[in-house]
């Protein structure tokens, strides 16, 4: 079940989650694999604590890795991801359902490399679903500030 803050964003905004009825999907390769997308598809939200003591979720592509030179760079200070602990209690979503919407008081940072993509999926608030939206869509919801702080994916 969706949380309300997110249920209440994606209704003024026109969108529809997909909640998977079996298991969860906590990583971007569980859920491209349960969505039939490519893993830079999934967009993944990451909490980072930064030594100013802000907090800020970075979205990036799930098949791609932070660079923490480029995220020092972006953000002006050095920063750590948060733990479980520190992002439930910052965002209200665990990590693995951490949605970009309906959050305050945190900024919101959209790595530039999810233009690429077409169809994003963030998720909605749980380890099980996740938004079908564009690039435009999702930074327009989250007025998100635009950063390069991602590697290319590594190809195998």
């Amino acid at each position: 079940m969706l949380p309300d803050k997110v249920r209440q964003v994606l209704e003024a905004h026109g969108l529809k989650a997909i909640e998977f009825e079996e298991g969860s999907t906590p990583t971007s390769v569980l859920a491209a694999q349960k969505l039939g997308v490519a893993v830079g598809n999934i967009a993944k939200s990451l909490l980072f604590l930064g030594k100013d003591g802000r907090y800020r979720l970075l979205v990036c592509p799930g098949d791609r890795k932070v660079s923490n030179p480029k995220l020092k760079a972006a953000l002006g200070v050095k920063s750590r991801m948060a733990t479980a602990e520190e992002t439930l209690a910052a965002t209200g979503f665990k990590p693995g359902g951490v949605c970009p919407f309906g959050l305050e008081g945190i900024e919101i940072l959209l790595d530039q490399s999810l233009a690429d993509y077409g169809t994003l999926y963030p998720a909605a608030g749980t380890d099980s679903s996740g938004v079908p939206l564009d690039f435009q869509t999702l930074q327009r919801i989250t007025a998100g500030r635009l950063v390069d702080c991602s590697d290319p994916p590594v190809r195998e």
